[in-house]
């Protein structure tokens, strides 16, 4: 059995966005709800956990190249 890669962070971001609308709308029984807020947790947490990657990246190659400039997980979000 083969384990499913984990989704990009443009997808994980995608599938947030829908979670949300489709919470909000009011439609959804309780357990519903649940299983979304769940599913809706677990990409949170895949999108920092991909951030944190991506910082620690660019901080890396700053080292490397003498760049003094420094990027914050915040910083990569805000340009997502």
């Amino acid at each position: 059995m083969s384990k499913k890669s984990p989704p990009t962070f443009e997808e994980a971001v995608e599938r947030l966005e829908e979670l949300i609308e489709t919470m909000e709308d009011g439609s959804s029984p309780l357990n519903e709800l649940v299983a979304k807020y769940e599913e809706g947790s677990k990409l949170l947490r895949e999108c920092q956990q991909q951030l944190r990657e991506a910082e620690l990246k660019i901080e890396k190659l700053n080292l490397q190249t003498g760049n003094p400039e420094s990027f914050e997980a915040e910083d990569l979000e805000e340009r997502a």
